[in-house]
């Protein structure tokens, strides 16, 4: 993929993903449900690691910026970058050949070491900073989502890089 592609699909991907992490998710003060896992993951999939981080970074930074749902705090951008190199690093494919069971055994490795590493303890420490909530009950409030949202996000960008597969090798990697 040439360079051009690879910045103009980073801006969609951004775009959507402050969409989707401001305007159409559920937030409380300890807890964000959102489907704004979809353009990282699929950012580190057609990507990788550089630019899914980058994407990651800017679409917190964005959009505690221009649509704040609290205080901006950087640990949040600093989780948000460390989620993109984990995704990238995990489902990013060079040879871009997408075998299905390789594909799930990434998504499930790549989706628990997030959920549970970012998710869970680090932005609990962040909200624990920030909030002075006790971190083991943030904490512990945070496993019942993230054990939820497991299968939620494996299924769903299985599905999506499954059916979009066909368009991307045909017009992001000149693939007919």
């Amino acid at each position: 993929m040439s360079k051009i592609k690879k910045i103009i699909l980073s801006a969609m991907l951004l775009s959507i993903l402050i969409i989707f992490s401001r305007f159409a998710s559920i937030k409380t003060e300890i807890l964000v449900i959102s489907m704004s896992f979809i353009p990282i993951m699929m950012s580190a999939i057609w990507l990788g690691y550089k630019y899914t981080m980058l994407i990651a970074l800017l679409g917190d930074f964005i959009g505690a910026i221009l649509f704040p749902f609290g205080p901006y705090f950087p640990g949040f951008t600093l989780s948000a970058a460390i989620s993109g190199a984990i995704y990238g690093i995990f489902l990013y494919n060079k040879g871009n050949e997408r075998e299905d069971k390789k594909l799930i055994i990434r998504l499930i490795v790549s989706s628990i070491l997030v959920l549970f590493i970012v998710n869970i303890f680090i932005t609990s420490f962040w909200i624990h900073i920030l909030y002075g909530k006790a971190y083991i009950a943030v904490m512990t409030s945070r496993i019942v989502t993230q054990v939820i949202m497991l299968p939620i996000q494996v299924v769903t960008i299985y599905l999506i890089e499954k059916f979009s597969r066909p368009f991307v090798n045909k017009y992001l990697f000149d693939k007919k």
